[in-house]
């Protein structure tokens, strides 16, 4: 392989994933720094990769573009016109290997254990396997076979002044100048649910204890239900973020004191922007799933066994295990490490943010 390589990274689907996969990238740029790298993505989880100082080229693709022929050729033009050496498959999947090997890459990169599913294996010539519990070190060892062996752990994620301005512009509209709370109360899967009430007794415990407000946010119809369910039982300690994108939600997390959330997208965006987190586990494993890092807390008092599909239909009592016990225990664990008073000392006026991490 030159020293100047041409690398894919092939990671479609989902924000969290996508945001696992960050860490690949950076280690390319660190140790292949003549290396022109692009990412194939697909949907919202594209504006998470744009301007990201490690990547040369994005190429965002619809979803569902394996069911249209007229589109697959599109991807095969966009994957062809960059013409990688070097793909590495991420995601593990039929698709993503598809996307690899449209590119007519001759070194295709993917996971060779249970992490390369369905056809994958068959299309990715270059197979690895795994062993690393967590999935962001599991997507390191797809490095291997480049000669990268345990590289730092980045994400690096790119923060625009639109995306500072809008931030204070939330926060012009909710009042809120000083330390904060960040909850989200929406997941991909209904059993990766926590319920509202029980984060309205979380809500409420965080402004008597440590008087600390909480903004919830959510994204659509039934998160928002959620959202203002927790709002509303929280005796005005919380208070309901108005819609947000991606990158807005990324700039409220970098000024949040702390995030509490099940294991979706906002919990990992959190976590990648250097947020202590506390995570709710249910059907997932907490130690490949968890956010990643000695700051975060991740809670699973119940683990299922069984399969993807299975996990989707998983019964809710996974997630009732956690206690709201736990949780207020895990978020004044992390809240003992933080001078709340330095953080209300630095806190700038109504519409400026505070740096509360």
């Amino acid at each position: 392989m030159s020293s100047n390589p041409r690398i894919l990274i092939v990671r479609l689907t989902a924000i969290g994933d996508v945001l696992h996969g960050l860490p690949v990238l950076c280690a390319l740029r660190d140790h292949l720094p003549g290396a022109e790298l692009a990412w194939i993505v697909e949907g919202r989880a594209s504006s998470l990769l744009e301007g990201h100082p490690a990547l040369d080229r994005l190429i965002a693709v619809p979803r569902h573009w394996l069911k249209s022929l007229r589109t697959v050729r599109q991807v095969r033009r966009e994957v062809r016109r960059f013409a990688p050496d070097v793909t590495i498959d991420v995601q593990g999947l039929m698709r993503s290997a598809v996307a690899a090997w449209l590119s007519g890459a001759k070194r295709r990169i993917g996971f060779g254990c249970e992490k390369g599913r369905e056809l994958s294996p068959w299309l990715n010539n270059e197979l690895v396997r795994s062993t690393a519990p967590h999935i962001i070190d599991a997507n390191l060892e797809l490095l291997r076979p480049l000669g990268i062996e345990e590289p730092e752990v980045r994400f690096d994620l790119p923060e625009t002044e639109a995306d500072r301005q809008s931030c204070g512009e939330i926060f012009d509209r909710l009042g809120q100048s000083g330390p904060f709370a960040l909850f989200n109360v929406g997941a991909g899967w209904p059993s990766k649910l926590w319920r509202p009430e029980r984060f309205a007794v979380v809500a409420r415990h965080l402004g008597r204890r440590w008087g600390l407000p909480t903004i919830v946010v959510w994204a659509g119809v039934e998160e928002r239900a959620a959202a203002t369910a927790v709002v509303t039982q929280s005796d005005s300690c919380a208070v309901m973020a108005p819609e947000t994108s991606l990158r807005e939600l990324a700039a409220l997390c970098r000024q949040a004191t702390l995030f509490v959330g099940s294991d979706t997208g906002p919990l990992h965006l959190a976590a990648a922007v250097g947020t202590p987190c506390v995570g709710l586990y249910g059907p997932m494993p907490a130690e490949r799933n968890g956010p990643y890092g000695p700051q975060h807390i991740a809670l699973q008092k119940a683990t299922y066994q069984g399969g993807r599909h299975g996990r989707r239909k998983a019964p809710q009592t996974l997630m009732d295990a956690i206690s709201i016990e736990d949780v207020c225990g895990a978020c004044d664990e992390i809240l003992d490490r933080v001078d709340l008073s330095r953080v209300r000392e630095s806190a700038l006026p109504s519409g400026s943010l505070v740096n509360g991490r």
